[in-house]
């Protein structure tokens, strides 16, 4: 997650649509709505559905080193001249045909392709886990911004509200004067345009209060903006303890996004494992039981013999003889379906070796695609822990920037009260003139709203160190 990114959710609210109140508003505390979110946010569904499916592919790996069982049925009819499965003889006549089989294939050896494939999809289930938890944890963080910057815009409203309403006390006794002819008209035309102004800032407030709700809403994955609001919590605001070393060797040790890319990089090695496998020969064993069926398949049983003529002739005493011969008698009977199939049985036994001798290239470049991966992998995590380290160093120094703005905002609002305190009452009295008043009143103004700001952007700053450090409670 980028330190740019997390400062928009911050200061990236900023447009021109309506607010408006509604009775039917429901509170939401920042554990409640980081609940609601975990449920809900559709992103985060996409991430459990890609660690689901690398779960499945997984499986299937390990699926693939068991025996492949495959069962084959046929029935059909064939007319014309054919071959008899039966008798293997020519025949022209209809003819209905069965076969059924049953063949398994099982890999032995194939340079551990299979197994190798087996255990790189386990490493990448496992970063997949990871990174559906890394991508919980951000949701979290967002959804802990989000928030702030609700409580923030809140905080600003509230202040241009008060803003408003000091501004309008002071029209109405201006507007006395200006009525009575007892005091400066400019004074009253000036105090008009401080509402007009104050009334803008007023809309402004609102318009960001309600796209900070928004945002905060689309993290939930719910849809009325107006039904939402937060619950006011107390956030400590003390100086941060740790460094920014501290919390790199935090984040090293906790954030799961650095385990993450390890097991991608050892599931890239795997990789390279199993292209170089296709150098290997592939030995498997094969067997099969099949039989078949022929309607044209005949049984023949003797029923008698018949003395009949050869077409020979011998001759005796000069009288030519017809030669008899006995003849044995046969009646056809059709073999039935499952006589058939148990008299056809046969089965096949065998072992197949595959060598690999020119493939075009093919698994030499596939080898050098997964070196390449694998590389790519390591440079991710590379460059994950330079992304990370100098992410949280300008994090920190940012947060302690802020952190000393805030001890002086909150010596100038102090030092403003006084200066408006004092301007109002001359004013009041006639002893000072509007120029005075309403400057020392925007400096008070502007300076409170600085000091919540500034308040917020300290929380934000420190949300995110926590988060790096894998402090997720403290969110």
């Amino acid at each position: 997650m980028k330190y740019k990114h997390l400062v928009l959710i911050f200061f990236g609210f900023i447009s021109f649509n309506s607010y408006t109140q509604d009775l039917g508003v429901k509170s939401y505390s920042l554990n409640e709505c980081i609940t609601i979110a975990l449920e809900n946010n559709l992103d985060l569904k996409s991430t459990a559905l890609r660690a689901n499916s690398a779960k499945i592919q997984h499986q299937q790996a390990k699926a693939n080193m068991l025996p492949s069982i495959n069962g084959s049925f046929n029935l059909g009819i064939n007319d014309g001249r054919s071959i008899d499965p039966f008798t293997n003889d020519f025949i022209n006549q209809e003819l209905t045909f069965s076969n059924m089989g049953l063949s398994l294939n099982m890999t032995v050896f194939n340079g551990f392709r299979l197994l190798n494939n087996a255990k790189q999809n386990r490493l990448n289930r496992e970063a997949s886990e990871l990174e559906k938890e890394v991508a919980k944890q951000d949701l979290i963080l967002n959804v802990t911004l989000a928030y702030l910057q609700v409580l923030n815009n809140k905080a600003v409203l509230e202040l241009n509200k008060q803003r408003y309403q000091t501004t309008k006390k002071q029209l109405e006794v201006q507007k006395d004067f200006f009525e009575n002819q007892s005091g400066n008209p400019a004074d009253y035309a000036d105090i008009l345009g401080q509402i007009a102004n104050d009334e803008t800032n007023l809309l402004v407030s609102k318009s960001n209060l309600n796209n900070a709700k928004l945002s905060l809403l689309r993290l939930m994955n719910l849809k009325d903006v107006q039904n939402l609001d937060t619950k006011t919590e107390l956030l400590a605001l003390e100086k941060y303890k740790l460094s920014a070393a501290d919390v790199y060797l935090l984040a090293l040790e906790n954030l799961a996004t650095f385990e993450a890319n390890e097991l991608r990089i050892k599931a890239a090695k795997k990789g390279v494992s199993v292209a170089k496998a296709q150098f290997s020969p592939n030995v498997s064993i094969f067997s099969g039981i099949n039989t078949n069926y022929s309607s044209a398949a005949e049984v023949f049983t003797s029923t008698g013999t018949t003395i009949i003529e050869t077409g020979d002739f011998v001759s005796l005493n000069g009288q030519d003889l017809p030669v008899m011969t006995e003849q044995t008698n046969f009646s056809s009977d059709k073999i039935n379906y499952n006589d058939q199939l148990d008299n056809n049985l046969n089965t096949v036994i065998g072992v197949a070796v595959n060598v690999p001798l020119f493939n075009g290239f093919r698994a030499k470049n596939n080898v050098a695609i997964e070196k390449m991966r694998m590389e790519e992998s390591i440079l991710e995590l590379e460059r994950t822990h330079l992304d990370i380290k100098n992410t949280i160093a300008q994090v920190h120094f940012d947060m302690e920037a802020v952190y000393n703005r805030y001890q002086s905002l909150q010596k100038q609002v102090e030092a403003y009260k006084e200066s408006y305190r004092i301007n109002e009452i001359r004013f009041n009295n006639g002893v000072s003139n509007f120029l005075n008043y309403i400057t020392s009143k925007n400096n008070l103004d502007n300076a409170k709203v600085n000091l919540a700001n500034t308040k917020y952007e300290y929380l934000l700053l420190t949300k995110i160190l926590n988060y790096y450090k894998g402090d997720m409670l403290s969110l």
